[in-house]
């Protein structure tokens, strides 16, 4: 049985964390460094963007973590290390500083950056401030959320507490994620920890599994960073019997690691930047789980149904072109829409087809700010939940101006 924690990423046994200020980002208030160290070097998993221009931390952390370990994470805020000449060498400095100040392999330090793309990145901050980062080091699990934000309005942290052959074990994870998401991995960068004790192919292949149905699932705004990244740390230290695939308790880990990925993708698909509404699409009666997923992500994706929802807009013809572009097999006259929401729920369309309902009663549902779209297809058993939020003024603000 799950049991929701505090803790964050500090919720597990033998993990801290911080976040400082060190000087890449020009305002004083925000940190732009965070760190995650376990006592114990423990499995570690990762996956990365599908984007062909990818940060140099991306390909470093794949380097370090080949051997499917790793002690530390280092992030830093405010520039993504990407499309830099120096990129490479900059990432694999910060690996090596970190590792000399905390005394352990250079090779298992994870290292992660976010921030504008193309611009040049100097070493001096992170190097002067990786001695405050490790001295800081405790419960802070907010902190090193802090460290990792950019455009991100609220902090993203989650714990949950389980059972494993007896042993109390903990799972815990932050995020970043508001712009530049988009589903097929991983669309933002999140950082999970765990002491349940995991072999690491076990644990890659959890994680593998997890994000077809976590963050591959969201979208914001249609595009894939450069610098996406889930990694999750597993330092065995709960005690339990290590497990694999062919444990009895692995279907339990995974449905915890679940447990977090689930709600980190909720908080980052209502974060989206400028958005009021977080969106919910479920699908149910697709031939498939395939093609469920395919028609939720379109809806999710659509910029007119996005906008629509800002509006309060009982627009469910959008809903159906979305189906109908997807290229989902699907039988359109057998689809039925719901919007529903905490004020109620509302059908606005019945075997591809408008009905008679209330708009007043629509907008007052549609005025929330968490909205489901519930889509049925009558095809068969398949389904799949997406998660997107409205399109609103403030997005283009944010991002016209994003690097000035």
């Amino acid at each position: 049985m799950l049991k929701k924690i505090e803790g964050g990423v500090c919720a597990a046994k033998g993990f801290t964390a911080s976040g400082i200020h060190c000087g890449i980002r020009k305002n004083k208030t925000k940190r732009d460094l965070a760190l995650i160290y376990s006592e114990k070097k423990a499995s570690a998993a990762a996956v990365y963007t599908t984007n062909l221009v990818k940060g140099a931390p991306l390909t470093v952390t794949k380097n370090n973590i080949a051997d499917g370990k790793a002690q530390a994470v280092i992030c830093n805020s405010g520039n993504a290390n990407t499309c830099n000449a120096n990129g490479l060498e900059i990432a694999y400095q910060t690996c090596e500083l970190l590792a000399k100040e905390l005394k352990i392999d250079a090779k298992d330090v994870v290292v992660a950056s976010t921030g504008v793309i193309g611009q040049p990145l100097d070493i001096t901050p992170i190097a002067s401030g990786i001695p405050q980062l490790v001295k800081e080091l405790g419960n802070n699990s907010d902190h090193a959320c802090e460290g990792i934000m950019t455009t991100d309005v609220c902090k993203k942290e989650i714990a949950f507490e389980f059972t494993v052959g007896g042993k109390v074990c903990h799972i815990g994870g932050i995020a970043k994620g508001s712009g530049m998401i988009h589903p097929n991995m991983a669309t933002m960068l999140v950082f999970v920890t765990t002491d349940c004790n995991v072999s690491s192919k076990a644990l890659e292949n959890a994680l593998q599994a997890d994000v077809q149905n976590s963050f591959n699932m969201i979208s914001i705004d249609g595009d894939t960073s450069t610098n996406d990244m889930v990694t999750v740390l597993a330092n065995g230290m709960a005690g339990n019997e290590e497990l694999t695939e062919d444990s009895p308790d692995y279907a339990t880990f995974c449905k915890a690691l679940n447990a977090v990925t689930t709600y980190l993708c909720r908080c980052i698909a209502r974060d989206g930047e400028g958005a009021t509404k977080l969106l919910e699409c479920k699908v149910s009666g697709a031939k498939d789980e395939k093609t469920a997923k395919t028609v939720a992500k379109s809806v999710i994706c659509s910029s007119l149904f996005k906008a629509a929802m800002f509006g309060a807009d009982a627009n469910w013809g959008r809903v159906l072109c979305a189906i109908g572009y997807s290229g989902a097999d699907v039988d359109v006259n057998l689809v039925d829409v719901v919007f529903r929401s905490a004020k109620g729920e509302i059908v606005v369309c019945e075997k591809g087809a408008g009905v008679d309902f209330s708009e007043e009663k629509a907008k007052e549902i549609l005025l929330e700010n968490e909205i489901e779209i519930l889509i049925s297809l009558h095809s068969g058993e398949g389904s799949a939940t997406a998660w997107g939020c409205d399109l609103t003024y403030d997005y283009v603000k944010i991002n016209g101006d994003y690097r000035t």
